[in-house]
């Protein structure tokens, strides 16, 4: 076969590719434009198959296509099936609104817009677990968009999500605990995302997943957050285990997750050293702070130092003699760097210790004469 005719045959079948696909193309439009025709003038068993057909044609679709449905109309008698008293109606109108948001920000804003806020939120206090858990998915994938984020912050979906962590299927919970991480970022609520309630599930959580998991740093993320109310410092204290599990994260967990702990550690320390103090150290949390001003994330590491300084820079904490803490950064050094290089990594560690424990005496003293009045100094 000569050039002229392999170029020839290749075209060909280029062609006849290109021909099915447009074939295709206008085939799906077609059913696109019928099952959107069903949704809005069909009974509601016509809405129903046609909303099962369209979770099924979608799924395995391009966000293209996605925008298609969207474009013929389907999303708003979707919503409207949300409020449906049919059980089946709403599972099957929630799935394909599931499907037609997934990887498609424009059609996760187009369904909130919608209105399908108000009837998810129901949905999640079903005591149907299926549809429950379903809704919790919705909301996750809806919260994903920058600018759903409000209306649910202010939907009253939180406090629901925090049940599912407490009773929810795995999946329930890993879904409950994202779509309350993706809402914790929004600035515009004015209400707290999680309140003390969210404490013990989350800490439970913590507990039976990996320390180093995206799900842990999720999971840290949002007790750091609750760490900022004396209830859930009171509720971090209350649960069992609750301070140990975080000082295994900070010993085990991700760059992510290390620093959310320790700064979950360091804000029950900063509200009330005395209270809090002691209890840190008794989880045996100085290694792993040790080890962390030098290897995790700057902010971690700035972290870990103010805790540090909050933990030994007291009256009681004279008690712990020089050569004890030696031994403790030797032994964390030896453990990490072997025995031959432990007394050059703990002699660094030590260096690093004292270097900023006096950066931080000499930032209170000059904070002290800052605040002096001319008054204040003569009485002195």
């Amino acid at each position: 076969m000569g050039q002229e005719e392999a170029e020839e045959d290749t075209s060909t079948v280029s062609s006849g590719r290109d021909e099915e696909e447009e074939a295709w193309n206008l085939r799906k439009q077609t059913l696109i434009l019928q099952l959107s025709d069903s949704l809005i003038n069909g009974d509601l068993q016509t809405q129903i198959q046609a909303a099962r057909d369209i979770r099924k044609l979608v799924r395995k679709s391009s966000a293209k296509t996605r925008s298609k449905f969207a474009a013929a109309g389907v999303i708003q008698p979707l919503v409207f099936m949300l409020l449906s008293s049919n059980l089946d109606a709403r599972q099957a109108s929630l799935l394909a609104l599931l499907n037609l948001a997934v990887r498609n920000q424009r059609n996760k804003v187009k369904i909130v817009t919608a209105g399908a806020i108000p009837p998810l939120v129901e949905l999640l206090k079903f005591q149907n677990s299926s549809l429950r858990e379903l809704a919790a998915a919705a909301i996750l994938t809806l919260s994903a968009a920058e600018p759903n984020k409000p209306t649910i912050a202010a939907s009253g979906a939180a406090p629901l999500l925090v049940q599912i962590l407490n009773s929810g299927t795995v999946q329930g919970k890993v879904d409950a605990v994202t779509a309350l991480h993706n809402l914790s970022s929004c600035t515009k609520n004015s209400l707290p995302i999680v309140d003390a309630k969210a404490v013990s599930p989350l800490i439970k959580l913590l507990k039976e997943c990996k320390k180093y998991s995206k799900f842990a740093e999720k999971a840290t993320a949002l007790l750091e957050l609750v760490s900022n109310s004396e209830e859930g410092r009171i509720a971090i204290t209350d649960t069992d285990g609750g301070i140990l599990t975080l000082v295994e994260t900070v010993e085990d967990g991700s760059l992510v997750s290390m620093e959310h702990a320790v700064g979950t550690l360091l804000s029950l320390c900063q509200s009330n050293r005395d209270k809090y103090r002691e209890l840190i150290l008794k989880e045996g949390a100085i290694p792993g702070l040790l080890r962390l001003t030098v290897e995790g994330t700057s902010e971690a590491q700035e972290k870990a130092r103010m805790l540090l300084a909050l933990l030994r820079d007291t009256p009681e904490e004279k008690k712990l003699a020089s050569s004890v803490l030696k031994r403790i950064v030797y032994d964390s050094a030896a453990q990490d760097d072997g025995s031959d290089k432990a007394a050059e990594t703990a002699k660094r560690l030590l260096q690093d210790m004292v270097h900023r424990s006096m950066e931080l005496s000499l930032d209170r003293i000059q904070h002290s004469a800052a605040c002096f009045t001319p008054s204040e100094i003569s009485t002195i």
